[in-house]
């Protein structure tokens, strides 16, 4: 009988012992010390040859491999190997009269080091709790305590105090590499604001920034998170942001601030933060685009009222699908029913959670197709009366017609990895049209859903309709064509004087770029762009002596002024709408070309139209404001935005083993 190991395993007798002789082989040297004996079944277990403990080594065809037992030989696991080492230091000892030091165990594990550091197990150890939120005072919990000696004993386990200060010094130090990389940061930054309430009466301000880098890599990293007394308050707010900006020294670089929808106070604050936090003469287009308002943030507005205005047919579906699957008779008589009523669906009912819209909107697409069962079981089951009326069935259609438009549009939104400004435009006035059809239907019931979410999403469009179209003709698949198109749809006859208002805005916002000196750089210098065009991703410029070549062309810019850039990346045809088509590198790759409008490109395609993060859910409640548990409202605040800052910067690095990097540029979100 014979058998096949795994990667570390050969061809084994099996009934042969294995000479203990043999010179040892690469992939099997753990059988100097183990046999394999045959138990029942076809299984067989490894034997070792000092302590006679077994190990389970293969179950008919599977291979349980080799680790295990090299851990048994190699770790002193064997209380055989145990013994003898002690007899061995023991008779050293006596022989030389001094305790030597014990051996070192080698791994063959790469990269392994047996040398112990208690300093950077100390900053691993904070690595540990900021990222995975563990609460400071874990190192005091016993079970936690008697594990780490378990795994290392010449750790010294840490206080509160020291791990907070470990905390903080991390803090620190990664708030320094990122102040570093900030200082070369080509263009300007956007920042959005998010709301933490406590239970207490105080609050936070988180402050994140948003920017595109040297290397046309968009990022997004946490500024501040800073406590104040009246989170909610224009002025407070103002004050927190100004703080921040100084903190970073990046006053002079603020370009937009995105908002969450509290319409009644958004007005309030867009006046505010322009008096109070930058001087108007220094804001782009004269303030037009300096407060954005969140797209995600007003789908989940309109979505949770349309979801209120039927909360009571809601519950009913909702009892209805407890009903069905309270026990697996009453799911097996529904199934009947259905495949009675000959409904053919593969959809699966399923209750929802109540904070995310999305699963609502997914349970009532669900419900919708059993309607039929769901009635006549009501006829055949005295227990069940929570059936929905035909006209509750008519409302619940009409009400998944129009969530169906809000929610493709955020799945449009959270498929894109590094959602630049430019993929908004077209969401939103597809979705205003929508609406806009909708609210002169006859149907009373569709235009009373309709003229309700209208009413917002409208005040949504005619703030920052602008700033998306913008966006958009910095595409170069769309350019002014997508806005001339999109805005006879939504404005009808009307719609000339909007597209000027764009193309107005464009040229004039251009223009203040134009008046901003460019780097005084040779034309042959800038070579990290085209050689990347060539394929080659040398930064080295090239002196080829055409110094006098380069001057020359300076010369002939001068005499004989070409065409300014926007009118000439306005006039070239529409790149080909190829899939994911990546707009960060058509500009990186025509930056050349058009030196002056990739800044204004660079700027605005930075704009955080949405404040969900990478990695979030978009259809979650409240994307504006979150609440704080208790344990950390309990921190000092300091503690606090220690853990949450870093706990953001420290995802970006390559490793949580490594040292923290300070080359910002090479990070990708």
């Amino acid at each position: 009988m014979s058998m096949t190991g795994g990667n570390d395993n050969e061809l084994v007798d099996t009934q042969t012992p294995l000479p203990t002789t043999r010179r040892r082989r690469k992939k099997s040297s753990v059988w100097e010390h183990f046999t394999i004996e045959e138990v029942s079944g076809g299984c067989t277990r490894a034997c070792c040859k000092l302590c006679k403990q077994t190990f389970a080594y293969s179950s008919g065809s599977k291979i349980a491999g080799t680790s295990h037992l090299k851990r048994h030989i190699a770790l002193g696991s064997c209380p055989k190997i145990k013994y003898q080492n002690k007899l061995a230091l023991a008779s050293v000892a006596k022989s030389d009269g001094d305790t030597p030091d014990p051996p070192k165990r080698r791994y063959r594990s790469s990269g392994f080091s047996s040398v112990f550091d208690q300093d950077q197990s100390y900053v691993n150890l904070a690595k540990m709790i900021i990222v995975h939120e563990y609460p400071l005072d874990m190192v005091e919990h016993p079970a936690f305590v008697a594990f780490v000696q378990s795994l290392q004993p010449q750790f010294k386990m840490v206080d509160v105090s020291t791990i907070e200060g470990e905390v903080l010094s991390l803090y620190q130090k990664e708030k320094q590499n990122l102040m570093q990389a900030f200082v070369t940061m080509p263009g300007r930054i956007s920042l959005t604001i998010g709301l933490w309430t406590t239970s207490q009466t105080l609050g936070y301000i988180c402050l994140s920034g948003q920017f595109i880098d040297s290397d046309w890599k968009l990022h997004r990293r946490m500024l501040s998170f800073m406590m104040v007394s009246s989170p909610h308050s224009e002025n407070a707010l103002s004050e927190a942001i100004g703080v921040s900006l100084s903190d970073w020294n990046m006053k002079s670089k603020l370009f937009t601030i995105t908002l969450d929808n509290n319409c009644s106070s958004h007005d309030i604050y867009s006046a505010n933060l322009r008096d109070h936090l930058s001087n108007k003469n220094m804001l782009m287009l004269k303030g037009q685009l300096f407060v954005v308002r969140c797209y995600a943030n007003i789908l989940n507005v309109i979505a949770e009222d349309v979801v209120a205005s039927i909360h009571g047919i809601i519950y009913n579906i909702r009892e209805s699908i407890k009903f069905v699957k309270a026990s697996p008779a009453r799911e097996e008589k529904f199934a009947e029913i259905a495949l009675q009523l000959e409904i053919l669906s593969t959809k699966v009912l399923s209750l929802d959670v109540t904070t995310q819209w999305n699963t609502t909107y997914l349970m009532l697409v669900a419900a919708l197709e059993y309607k039929q069962a769901f009635n006549f079981l009501e006829t055949c089951d005295d227990n069940y009366n929570e059936a929905p009326s035909a006209d509750d069935w008519m409302k619940v259609e009409v009400v998944c017609t129009y969530l169906k438009l809000l929610y493709d549009s955020a799945n449009v939104v959270m498929a894109t990895a590094d959602p630049t400004a430019n993929i908004f435009f077209h969401e939103a006035w597809k979705v205003l049209v929508e609406l806009n059809s909708a609210t002169s239907s006859e149907d009373t019931m569709v235009s009373g859903i309709a003229n309700e979410m209208h009413e917002k999403f409208d005040k949504y469009w005619k703030d920052c309709s602008l700033i998306l179209a913008l966006a958009v003709v910095m595409d170069p698949r769309f350019k002014m064509k997508l806005v001339e198109f999109s805005f006879s749809k939504v404005y009808g006859a009307d719609s000339a004087r909007y597209v000027k208002l764009v193309n107005d805005s464009i040229h004039e916002l251009y223009l203040e770029y134009v008046a901003q000196p460019l780097p005084l750089t040779p034309a042959y210098v800038d070579q990290g762009e085209a050689n990347h065009i060539n394929g080659d991703d040398s930064n080295v410029p090239t002196v080829d002596g055409l110094q006098d070549f380069d001057m020359y062309l300076s010369e002939l810019s001068v005499n004989q002024p070409s065409k300014p850039e926007i009118e000439q990346y306005l006039e070239e045809s529409l790149v080909p709408r190829i899939q994911d088509f990546d707009i960060l590198n058509w500009w990186k790759l025509n930056y050349l070309k058009y030196p002056t409008l990739s800044k204004m490109a660079r700027d605005v395609l930075a704009i955080p139209v949405s404040m969900v993060s990478t990695g979030c859910s978009i259809f979650s409640s409240g994307t504006g404001s979150r609440v704080l548990d208790e344990y950390r409202s309990s921190l000092r605040p300091e503690t606090v935005e220690a853990l949450f800052c870093a706990k953001d910067w420290l995802q970006y690095l390559p490793t949580m083993v490594e040292p923290p990097s300070t080359a910002i540029v090479r990070m990708e979100i």
